[in-house]
C-alpha cells in the first residue's frame, strides 16, 4: 500500500466560509470591489502555499506510481457525478488525451458521469489510474481499490488510497488547488517516461542531456537508476509550478480588477433582470465554462447566494457534432447564441489564446444580439483582446496553458462571488 497523500487537516468544501479577514456577503459588502479583490486573492495565495508545501513530496511519488501504470497498459478514469465534478473529471481527463505541450505523449483517459458507479464495474481495469471528484465517489473508489487500481480522491475518507484534502472550507479555492493539482499529475507524470530505469520491467537508458530544457526540468539529468533524486527534483519542481500560478493569479486578479468589478455588475444587472449566462470554451476551456455554470446554477451550500439561470453551450455533443458536421467548427457556438441569446442575457467565454475563431464568432453574434460580453483569455489577450471583441475582457499573461486555465478559474470564482457582493452600479 502507498504512503497516503493527505495534506493538513480541511475539507474540500461542502460550505463557504468567507475569505479570512472578510466580511460575510451583503448587498454593501463588496462596496469599491478592490479590497474584496485583494481580500479573495490573499485567500487563494495563503492556501496555495500550506497546500503544495505540504503536498510537494507524496505528488512527486505519486506521478512516479502513475507512470508504472500508464507503460503497464493502464489508463486514467476520472469519475464525477454531476455539476462541477463532472467538469472536473472530463477536465483531468482531456488534459491527458490531448496533451498541450509539444513533446508530450497521448495518454488514455475517460470520463465517467452520471451513474459513475454502475460505469466504474463494467469498464475499470486492475492497471488503471481512478482519480474521484466530489460526492458518490466512495463506493466506486472502494471497488477499484479493491479490483486492484490506484485511487486518488480529494477529500478525507473518500476510500481512495491516496487522498489529497486542501485545507480550506470555501469549495470554490479547494477546486483551484484542485485543478492545480490535476494538471501538476499531468504534467510531471511524463518525466518518468524520460527514466526507463525507474519504471518497473524496463531497462534503464543511458543519462539523459536536458540541454536547453536544464533551467525548467533539470531532474532530466539525473542518472535513471536514482530513484530519491529525481522525486526530490520532481517535488521541487511541484513547488516552482505552485509558485508560478500563485504569481500568475495574483497578476490575472491583480491588474484586471476594474475588468473583473465591471464584469461582475454586468452580469449580475442580466441576471437580476430576468437573463441568463451563456458560457461556452474549447477543449479544456469548455469545462471551464461547465464548471461556470455549475457555479452559477448551484451556489456553494451555506454560501446564501442565489441561484442563478446559465446555460453551457459546450455541453451537448449532439448539438455540437451537428453543427461541425454540417456547417463546420467555427459554427459550433454562434449557431446556439442565435437559439438562445435574447437581449437581457450575457455570454461568458473562455479561450486560452484569444484568437479561436468560434468563441469569436459567437462573441460577435452575441452583441449583434443585444448581450453583454464578458470573455477570459489567455496570452496578451489575442485577437479578442486587441480588437476589444467582448464589453469586458480579463487577460492572464501567460502562454502555458495549465497556469492560464487555473488562473481563470480564481477569475471566473471571483466573478461568481462578486456578483453576490456588489449590487449593480448607480445608473
Amino acid at each position: 500500500m502507498a504512503a497516503r497523500g493527505r495534506g493538513t487537516r480541511g475539507s474540500s468544501g461542502l460550505s463557504v466560509a468567507p475569505a479570512p479577514g472578510s466580511a460575510a456577503p451583503s448587498a454593501g459588502a463588496g462596496a469599491g470591489g478592490r479590497e474584496a479583490i485583494e481580500r479573495l486573492l490573499a485567500a487563494r495565495t495563503e492556501a496555495g502555499e500550506r497546500f503544495f508545501q505540504a503536498q510537494a513530496a507524496p505528488i512527486a511519488r505519486l506521478c512516479h506510481l502513475m507512470a508504472q501504470r500508464f507503460v503497464r497498459g493502464g489508463r486514467l478514469v476520472a469519475l464525477g457525478a454531476r455539476g462541477a465534478a463532472s467538469s472536473d473529471a472530463r477536465h483531468v481527463a482531456v488534459e491527458f488525451v490531448h496533451p498541450v505541450i509539444v513533446g508530450k505523449r497521448a495518454l488514455p483517459a475517460i470520463a465517467l458521469t452520471g451513474e459513475i458507479a454502475d460505469q466504474a464495474a463494467l469498464l475499470l481495469e486492475p492497471e488503471d489510474v481512478v482519480i474521484g471528484f466530489g460526492e458518490g465517489t466512495a463506493e466506486p473508489l472502494r471497488a477499484a481499490r479493491a479490483k486492484g487500481c490506484l485511487t486518488i480522491a480529494f477529500a478525507g475518507d473518500a476510500g481512495a488510497e491516496w487522498e489529497f484534502a486542501p485545507a480550506t472550507d470555501d469549495p470554490l479555492i479547494a477546486q483551484e488547488l484542485v485543478e492545480t493539482l490535476y494538471h501538476v499529475l499531468w504534467e510531471l507524470v511524463h518525466v518518468f517516461f524520460d527514466h526507463r530505469g525507474l519504471l518497473e520491467n524496463r531497462p534503464a537508458g543511458p543519462r539523459h542531456d536536458a540541454g536547453a530544457a536544464a533551467f525548467l526540468y533539470p531532474f532530466l539529468a539525473e542518472e535513471q537508476h536514482d530513484l530519491d533524486a529525481v522525486l526530490a527534483d520532481v517535488a521541487g519542481s511541484v513547488a516552482m509550478k505552485a509558485a508560478e500560478i500563485a504569481a500568475l493569479r495574483a497578476q490575472t486578479l491583480g491588474e484586471n480588477t476594474e475588468q473583473l468589478r465591471a464584469a461582475a455588475a454586468a452580469l449580475r444587472a442580466s441576471l437580476d433582470g430576468g437573463g441568463r449566462v451563456l458560457a461556452l470554451g474549447n477543449g479544456g476551456s469548455a469545462t471551464d465554462a461547465a464548471d461556470l455554470v455549475a457555479d452559477l446554477r448551484s451556489p456553494p451550500a451555506g454560501s446564501g447566494w442565489l441561484p442563478r439561470a446559465a446555460i453551457d453551450l459546450s455541453e451537448d455533443p449532439s448539438i455540437l457534432t451537428a453543427i461541425a458536421n454540417d456547417i463546420g467548427p467555427t459554427a459550433i457556438f454562434s449557431r446556439q447564441v442565435i437559439a438562445h441569446g435574447r437581449p437581457g442575457d450575457a455570454l461568458v467565454a473562455f479561450s486560452t489564446s484569444g484568437g479561436s475563431q468560434n468563441v469569436i464568432d459567437a462573441l460577435a453574434e452575441a452583441r449583434r444580439r443585444g448581450l453583454a460580453t464578458v470573455a477570459l483569455v489567455g496570452y496578451d489577450g489575442g485577437a479578442i483582446a486587441a480588437g476589444g471583441l467582448a464589453d469586458h475582457v480579463v487577460v492572464t499573461r501567460s502562454q502555458h496553458i495549465p497556469r492560464i486555465q487555473e488562473a481563470q478559474a480564481s477569475a471566473y470564482h471571483v466573478l461568481r462571488e462578486l456578483i453576490e457582493r456588489d449590487p449593480p452600479p448607480p445608473s
